[in-house]
């Protein structure tokens, strides 16, 4: 089976959403990423459960929720969350990440835990069984448009690695930042099975979407 994708929706035009999203139906696309930023947890502020709720009116591609936010916990709600749904919280940003996962499994949706570039894969261990998904972030959350910290595709394969030697193989590897074409192949080939892309990849000025994602497909089959 080869790699999913999941486009992330704050770097599509949003003079033409519904166009866009249209498009990537076409495409195919397995999910939408939401990139929700609180301006503290990261130095950014996007999009929000509003605008989620106005895609949903538009189109069936499960979301693939982004919470990048201080005490997510607190937040779960906000959103119209449903079966098929991934919805990743950072492990850096609460100390009850458990209780957290619990309430995104209890909500309906697929629990993930990201972890940031210098973030061990470690940190996570006692969650394993909590979760659906781990998401590597491949830059430094925050903004669109960043360079590949190069470490970060040794920690994919080193994720990999440890998932499918303990017994989680199951739980699917996401990478977030600088999915280009090459790096989506690298991603692809140290164990990575989603990827979010953006303005690296899909969202490209004067290049057709559709050719755009269907070029991404190949590169992670």
């Amino acid at each position: 089976m080869g790699g999913k994708i999941s486009p992330s929706v704050m770097c599509a035009d949003f003079r033409h959403l519904e166009e866009n999203i249209k498009i990537l139906e076409k495409a195919r696309v397995e999910y939408l990423h939401f990139d929700i930023m609180d301006g503290s947890f990261v130095p950014n502020f996007t999009l929000g459960p509003d605008l989620m709720k106005s895609v949903r009116e538009i189109t069936d591609i499960p979301f693939d929720v982004h919470l990048m936010v201080q005490h997510p916990e607190n937040h779960i709600a906000l959103f119209d969350l449903k079966p098929g749904d991934i919805v990743s919280v950072h492990q850096e940003s609460t100390v009850h990440l458990q209780r957290t996962l619990q309430k995104i499994k209890d909500s309906g949706a697929r629990p993930a835990v990201a972890l940031n570039p210098a973030t061990p894969i470690y940190s996570i261990e006692d969650v394993l069984d909590d979760v659906n998904a781990v998401l590597i972030m491949t830059v430094n959350p925050g903004f669109a448009g960043q360079k590949l910290v190069p470490a970060t595709l040794k920690k994919i394969a080193k994720m990999k690695r440890y998932l499918v030697e303990n017994g989680y193989g199951h739980i699917e590897i996401e990478v977030d930042g600088n999915v280009s074409y090459e790096n989506a192949r690298k991603m692809r080939k140290a164990g990575a099975d989603i990827f979010v892309a953006g303005t690296s990849s899909l969202f490209i000025k004067g290049i057709n979407l559709l050719d755009s994602a269907l070029e991404l497909r190949r590169c992670i089959i």
